[in-house]
């Protein structure tokens, strides 16, 4: 079989899975590419961050960084706790990811956790391509979300109406994520120690400053009570 059939049978095998990613990504990424806008940054930022970054989470967290001070310490250690759970995936990954070549490079730089659950649990159909099914995958999804972020970018120029509040949209998706492992999970563990450390946090530094410390505190407990909360059922 010719290599182009092979790389063709391996896309026509990804791309069903990443249809719902498709809709999620580009709505959000939209919405992401208009709070860029209205933040004062024009389609290419949100274009190359979605490019160069892709972590949905942190492009938007990244906003706020780049309007505020300058602080590469915190901004660091930020980007440290957000994206932290990847190292989890890249763990889990390593088989998976052996003799691939070249293409485990990109994979490994576009991991992100819809990625990642396609690739670990689809059955990848006989006669197609393991790595280069996996590779696809990454690609269109990576696709989706530069595509959205950059037509928000774009429509954000277009918009005339009041888009005072608009930032709350990142709080709103927090929210959300927030509630759907609340709903995912059997007991409320890993939730209630996220609700406990960001109040014992916040209570403890300031408004402008308790936000690291939230994370670290959380990355330790989860890391140090992931067995005991897997046996009671809390961690999914």
């Amino acid at each position: 079989m010719k290599p182009s059939e092979v790389r063709m049978r391996a896309l026509r095998a990804a791309f069903p899975h990443t249809i719902p990613i498709f809709a999620g990504f580009c709505f959000l990424g939209i919405t992401y590419g208009i709070y860029m806008n209205v933040s004062g940054f024009s389609f290419v930022y949100p274009m190359l961050m979605a490019l160069t970054i892709f972590g949905g989470s942190l492009e938007f967290v990244a906003v706020t960084m780049l309007l505020g001070t300058f602080a590469p310490l915190q901004t660091l250690i930020m980007t440290l706790m957000i994206q932290a759970r990847h190292l989890f995936y890249g763990i889990a990954m390593l088989d998976k990811y052996k003799g691939l070549g070249w293409k485990r490079y990109y994979l490994i730089f576009g991991m992100c956790d819809e990625s990642f659950s396609i690739n670990y649990t689809a059955q990848v159909p006989q006669g197609v391509d393991r790595g280069w099914f996996m590779f696809f995958v990454t690609l269109l999804n990576q696709a989706y979300w530069v595509l959205g972020a950059t037509l928000g970018g774009l429509l954000g120029s277009l918009i005339s109406f009041n888009t005072e509040g608009l930032d709350f949209v990142m709080t709103a998706m927090f929210v959300v994520i927030f509630l759907d492992q609340w709903l995912k999970e059997k007991k409320h563990y890993t939730a209630l120690i996220g609700i406990g450390a960001s109040v014992a946090c916040r209570l403890l530094f300031t408004a402008d400053n308790f936000m690291v410390p939230t994370m670290i505190c959380i990355l330790v407990f989860l890391t140090f009570l992931r067995k005991p909360i897997e046996k009671a059922g809390g961690l999914l």
